[in-house]
C-alpha cells in the first residue's frame, strides 16, 4: 500500500501539471524518484501512462483510466479515514458541502459559524453552485451533502430534510406593495421589473405566470445574480421577483420587503437537504446533516416574511 500510494501522488500530479518537475517541485521531491515510480509501473503494465512530447507529458488512454482510478482511490481512503475516526468515536474529520446561491448569505453561514464552535476537529468545504450543479456533486460523490431545490425527480437523491419558499415582489419598506402580505402577479403590471434570469429558481415561474394571465412584465433589468437584483431593488431601480429564500437576510433587517405572489397556479417550490442514495454518510458528516435537520426549517417561507 505505500508503494503504490507513493507511486499515485506522483502519477496524478504528473498528469495535473503535463511535466515531471513542475511535480517534482510541488511535492518536494527529485525529478528522478518520480520519473522511476512512473517507469516501473509503465513496465509492469506493459503500457505508456504518457506521451512525452517536446512541451511535457500528456496522458495515454491508459494514464486517463489510471487517473480516472486515481480520483476514486483518493475519495475511498477518505472516506476510510473517517470511517477509522468513527471506531475511535472522533468528532473530527473532514464535510464538503453544496449549497445554491441564495443560501451564501444568512442562515447557512451563521449554521456553519456554530457547527465550527461545536465540533472545531472537524474542517469544512463549502461550493456555491447553480441548483443542477449542486445536484451533480452530491449525486457524484464531490461532497458529503448538498441543499438544492425541487429534489423529487432525482431517484439518486435521498431527502433528509425540507421546507417550502415562494415566490414574490420584492421591494423597498416605503414601496406601496410592503404594506401587503400577499397579492395577484397582476399587481406588477405599470412597474418597472428587475427579474431573474436562468438558472435562478424564480425564472421558470415568471414565464408560467406570463403564459398563464397574458402579462408581459415591464422587464428594465435580467440578471442571473441574486446580489445584483437585490442592489439594485434596494437603489430603487424597480420591483423585483424573487423567492422568500433570495432575500430572507435582507427582509429580517427591514431594508427590504417580501410580498407573495398568491396566484393560485403558482405552487412553492420544495427547497431539500440531500444526500447521495448510494453513499452512507460518514460520522463527521452524519452529525453535521443533524445540526442543518434541525434548523431547515427556518429557511421556509414562514421566516422569510414580516
Amino acid at each position: 500500500m505505500p508503494a503504490f500510494s507513493r507511486f499515485l501522488r506522483y502519477f496524478m500530479a504528473v498528469g495535473r501539471l503535463g511535466s515531471i518537475r513542475k511535480a517534482a517541485d510541488e511535492l518536494n521531491v527529485s525529478a528522478s524518484a518520480i520519473d522511476r515510480q512512473i517507469l516501473n509501473v509503465e513496465a509492469e503494465l506493459g503500457l505508456p501512462l504518457f506521451e512525452r512530447l517536446p512541451t511535457g507529458l500528456r496522458l495515454t488512454a491508459a494514464g486517463e483510466m489510471m487517473m480516472a482510478s486515481g480520483v476514486q482511490w483518493q475519495r475511498g481512503m477518505t472516506s476510510l479515514r473517517g470511517r477509522m475516526e468513527d471506531l475511535r468515536g472522533l468528532k473530527r474529520g473532514h464535510v464538503d458541502i453544496a449549497v445554491i446561491d441564495a443560501l451564501a448569505t444568512g442562515h447557512v453561514p451563521a449554521a456553519l459559524h456554530a457547527i465550527q464552535e461545536r465540533y472545531p476537529g472537524i474542517t469544512l468545504g463549502v461550493k456555491v453552485l447553480g441548483n443542477d450543479a449542486v445536484r451533480r456533486a452530491v449525486t457524484d460523490g464531490e461532497v458529503d451533502f448538498g441543499i438544492l431545490f425541487e429534489p423529487q425527480s432525482y431517484r439518486d437523491l435521498s431527502v433528509r430534510a425540507f421546507t417550502e419558499v415562494v415566490l414574490g415582489f420584492v421591494t423597498p419598506p416605503d414601496h406601496p406593495l410592503a404594506r401587503l402580505q400577499e397579492t395577484r402577479f397582476s399587481r406588477c403590471v405599470g412597474e418597472p421589473m428587475i427579474v431573474p434570469a436562468r438558472p435562478l429558481a424564480g425564472y421558470q415561474q415568471i414565464a408560467v405566470l406570463e403564459g398563464a394571465t397574458g402579462i408581459s412584465l415591464d422587464r428594465r433589468v435580467s440578471s442571473d445574480n441574486i446580489r445584483m437584483i437585490t442592489s439594485l431593488i434596494l437603489q430603487g431601480a424597480g420591483v423585483g421577483v424573487l423567492t422568500s429564500l433570495d432575500v430572507q437576510t435582507e427582509v429580517q433587517r427591514g431594508i427590504l420587503a417580501f410580498t407573495r405572489i398568491s396566484d393560485s397556479l403558482l405552487r412553492p417550490m420544495t427547497l431539500a437537504l440531500c444526500t447521495a442514495s448510494a453513499r452512507t454518510p460518514s460520522h463527521a458528516a452524519a452529525l453535521l446533516l443533524g445540526e442543518f435537520e434541525t434548523g431547515f426549517p427556518a429557511l421556509g417561507h414562514s421566516a422569510s416574511t414580516t
